[in-house]
């Protein structure tokens, strides 16, 4: 029997002024452990005029981590936080009871050509957290932990596996993972995964199982345990997941909750401007309807 439960496509979302493809949520997968939503933005360049403006917009219930492979963004939130974000550090924002912040192209690439590459993802806090003050944290890339294995390089972006512990500061039981091959090579990990886990391809190949599978593919696995593939050289996966909430989450455009009264909430403190602004910037992105829900 196949490991793969299922074979999710990258699909065209727009995000207000930029075209990502989105890998989750999916009609037939809500979420793959506590992972709740991924976006991968780009490759695309942009020109002298063209900008990554996403103006102040809220959250709650959950940690957002940003993670780029070309490019920077200016991050601004409601703490007071502004940072940019450059390939290979990680951005873990979480919102808890809410959080306001703004994503843009910096001030010193708005004159110029640049490129825009990497991924955005939510991660569901555990109900009981779902109401904590939110949180920034800002982790380089040196700080997270590296090793080989024969052709593949690892990295461990967040959470624990294979003994290993990322810096960045998670709320329950997952793993980020990033693969890098040199020379094609079999790879057996199931026994350092746990939970649900998802296998994500940005470029080069994989095989299991008799199937080859190419980039803009999310697999999502029936076992964990049973996660064995080939990787063909210059191939990058991430592999993601961990131990699945015991609650549905319901997400409205940028909420994610346990319950829909949580969602209500939210909806009508943004509507009377009552989160916490982010400093000097002004703009009010209204709610969107129902039927747009932009992360469904």
């Amino acid at each position: 029997m196949s490991n793969i439960q299922l074979i999710i496509e990258e699909r065209p979302s727009n995000i207000g002024n930029f075209m990502v493809g989105r890998l989750l949520p999916f009609r037939e997968k809500r979420m793959v452990g506590p992972f709740a939503f991924i976006d991968h933005m780009g490759p695309v360049s942009l020109s002298d005029h063209e900008q990554l403006d996403v103006p102040p917009h809220p959250h709650i219930g959950l940690s957002t981590l940003t993670y780029l492979f070309e490019g920077a963004i200016m991050h601004r939130d409601s703490l007071g936080t502004a940072i940019e974000i450059k390939p290979g550090q990680v951005n873990w924002m979480t919102a808890g009871k809410g959080i306001v912040h703004s994503e843009r192209t910096p001030d010193y690439l708005r004159t110029s050509s640049k490129m825009m590459h990497g991924l955005q993802i939510w991660v569901a806090l555990p109900k009981h957290l779902e109401m904590m003050e939110p949180e920034f944290f800002h982790i380089n890339e040196e700080e997270m932990p590296v090793w080989k294995q024969g052709e593949v390089d690892f990295k461990l972006i967040a959470g624990e596996a294979f003994g290993h512990r990322s810096p960045v500061p998670v709320y329950s039981p997952l793993y980020f993972l990033e693969l890098k091959s040199k020379g094609r090579q079999k790879l057996n990990i199931g026994d350092e995964l746990f939970g649900e886990s998802g296998l994500y391809i940005l470029e080069g190949s994989i095989e299991s199982e008799g199937h080859v599978f190419q980039p803009k593919q999310l697999l999502v696995a029936n076992n964990s345990k049973l996660c064995e593939f080939e990787m063909a050289e210059n191939t990058t996966v991430y592999i993601f997941g961990g131990s699945p909430f015991s609650e549905e989450r319901f997400i409205y455009w940028n909420f994610v909750a346990s319950s829909r009264e949580r969602i209500e909430e939210a909806k009508a403190l943004w509507l009377a401007q009552g989160f916490v602004p982010v400093p000097g910037e002004t703009e009010f992105v209204p709610l969107p309807p129902q039927s747009r829900n932009a992360r469904n």
